[in-house]
Parts: C-alpha cells; structure tokens; sequence
C-alpha cells in the first residue's frame, strides 16, 4: 500500500534505478486526483513503469474517468479488473483490484469512500478466459492463511470473489497487500506474497519471483 506517499517510493526508485524497470503495485495507490492538498510529494518514476490495481482507499468515481489507455501519470497506468500484462518474459500478469474498508463508517459516501470499492460479480463475469501466471490484487482469496486482527471479523466478499479467481486460473504467483504486514505462503501450488504498507513498518516491496 502507498497510500499516495510518494517520497519514500521516489527514494526507492532513485535507490534501484540501475535495475528496476517495471512496478506492480498492489492496490490502495492513493489515487485522489481531485484532491489539491492530498499529495506531499510528486511522482518521480522518470521511465520505470508503474502498473496499479484499485485498493479500497482510491477516488472510485475518479476511476470510473481514466480513458482506455490507464495512463494517469506518466508511465502509471491503473489496471483495470481482470486485464492482463504481458511481462517481458512473457508471463501473463491479471489485475484485480478491490476490498472492503475496515474503517468505511468513518468516512463520506461520496468523497473517500465508495460502494464501488469491493469486487462485484460483474468483474468475475468479466474476467478473461486466459493462461494466468501471476495474480496482483488488493486483498486476497480466503484460503490464504493472512487476516490480521484488524479483519478478522469483518466479512469481505471481494476474499470470496478471489477465491473464484484462484480456482479459476491456479496461478503459480500471487501478490496482494490491504493486510499491512509482511507474510508469504503457499497454498495448493501458489505461492502468496503479502506486502506491508509504506511507513508502517513492515516489508512493502519484494522482487518479482522468477519462473
């Protein structure tokens, strides 16, 4: 999660720019273009492409806007539910962002937050009949032993909904975050990678594993 706190991923990227050209990211972005005052910092990604999936925490009326390219920013691009990227080495890479909002009822209806935010059966209906290699998402399946206390009990259809995912594709890969800690495991074949949030003390980043 980066939460639009783009001066420790800037850091980052100027860190690793001899080596780092692509950027999945997995949800929960910080995209608020409407809001002035949100952003600290501004991107600075220069060529390193960014590849993004919805979180719950993004302006989902503002998304429903962005054109057919995704491009946002320069070399950002939103990924819409269920599209596919082709990496280089020619695995096929599906997006699917969403989740639920543990702290919805402090929030607006309308300006940060939006029914919109959890996956519906239309985006499973959606979802491109396709060889699957890896899975970036916001939230995961429920057969990925990763809740926190802060979930555990709070129902998210958006879990089920990529449970279906899962059956439907059985990736090798997969990475999500939404938790905000650092966890990995293996379920029937997939391995799962979960990712903290910037500033809050736990992994946020990891190199994409090899075939």
């Amino acid at each position: 999660d980066i939460h639009g706190n783009f001066g420790p991923l800037n850091t980052f990227m100027n860190k690793h720019k001899d080596h780092l050209d692509i950027i999945l990211q997995c949800g929960d972005f910080g995209y608020w273009p409407k809001e002035i005052f949100y952003y600290q910092h501004p991107l600075k990604n220069g060529e390193i492409k960014i590849f993004w999936c919805d979180g719950n925490h993004e302006d989902h009326e503002e998304i429903k806007r962005i054109d057919e390219s995704g491009e946002v920013y320069p070399n950002v691009y939103y990924m819409k539910r269920g599209s596919v990227l082709v990496l280089p080495d020619g695995r096929k890479v599906l997006f699917i962002g969403g989740g639920l909002s543990i702290d919805k009822q402090y929030r607006t209806p309308g300006f940060d937050w939006f029914p919109e935010e959890t996956i519906t059966e239309r985006d499973l209906i959606n979802l491109p009949d396709d060889d699957i290699d890896i899975v970036i998402s916001h939230t995961a399946p429920t057969e990925f032993n990763c809740i926190d206390r802060h979930l555990e009990f709070m129902y998210d259809r958006s879990r089920d909904a990529l449970s279906y995912v899962l059956r439907k594709y059985r990736p090798k890969l997969w990475y999500f975050a939404h938790m905000h800690l650092y966890k990995e495991g293996v379920f029937e074949g997939c391995k799962w990678t979960c990712l903290g949030a910037i500033c809050l003390g736990h992994k946020w980043y990891c190199e994409l594993a090899e075939k």
